[in-house]
């Protein structure tokens, strides 16, 4: 993973399923940010891990940590998708210039044209306080991890 704890996070500015524009900046000294980049749209460990951060927001809210779900699909399909799932975070769309966000987090794979399962915990400061990824694309990741980098958060 290229971007690790401690280092700044990059900058982002990516359209949302809620037709907004979202940018990293916009959160500076408001509001901690977790990225979760995930591959695809519209499947079964996506929609697992994705349902699984809708259900426990409260733990998010609590962390006045606004959650991102970024993918390279386009808006479109994600818009779909989340409606479908009812998703109360927006997705993000890394889809052009393809894969550029996610190329700067060090989550892209090329062989496959899509983002890994990364997740970035980002602080009120645009510091990394916790990154974690999945070992491949089958397995989620561990929701515990999750509740470790909140805690973390200051």
């Amino acid at each position: 993973m290229a971007i690790e704890t401690g280092q700044a996070a990059p900058e982002f500015e990516l359209k949302g399923t809620d037709g907004e524009t979202h940018k990293l900046s916009d959160h500076r000294g408001k509001d901690n940010v977790v990225l979760v980049f995930y591959p695809f749209t519209f499947t079964g460990v996506c929609q697992a891990e994705l349902c699984s951060l809708r259900d426990d927001i409260s733990r998010f809210e609590a962390a006045n940590a606004q959650v991102y779900g970024v993918s390279c699909d386009s808006t479109h399909a994600q818009k779909k998708w989340a409606e479908e799932q009812g998703f109360t975070f927006p997705l993000l769309s890394d889809f052009w210039p393809h894969g550029e966000v996610s190329r700067a987090y060090g989550v892209f794979n090329e062989a496959i044209g899509a983002a890994m399962r990364g997740t970035f915990v980002i602080d009120k400061d645009g510091t990394v306080t916790a990154a974690f990824q999945s070992a491949d694309l089958k397995t989620p990741r561990a929701q515990e991890d999750y509740e470790k980098a909140l805690a973390q958060l200051p």
